[in-house]
């Protein structure tokens, strides 16, 4: 992806800020929006299964699926 970016520059030659055009920001946003919804899948997909080992390791009596559902 190329994108025609301006610097804008203080009176020292710092750059202070970068100018992008409208539509590249706009696919830009897009990406980071997908990619952060991405990561909150894996994030929960880990949770999830975590949830399921600790289950696993539990002593005490289970809960059944029905009654999961039925706590919603």
């Amino acid at each position: 992806m190329k994108i025609a970016l301006q610097y804008l520059n203080d009176m020292n030659g710092n750059t202070q800020a970068v100018q992008v055009p409208l539509t590249e920001w706009e696919k830009i946003l897009s990406k980071l929006n997908k990619y952060e919804q991405a990561l909150q899948l894996k994030s929960d997909l880990k949770e999830a299964f975590e949830d399921v080992a600790r289950i696993r390791k539990a002593k005490g009596k289970k809960q059944t699926l029905n009654e999961f559902l039925n706590e919603l």
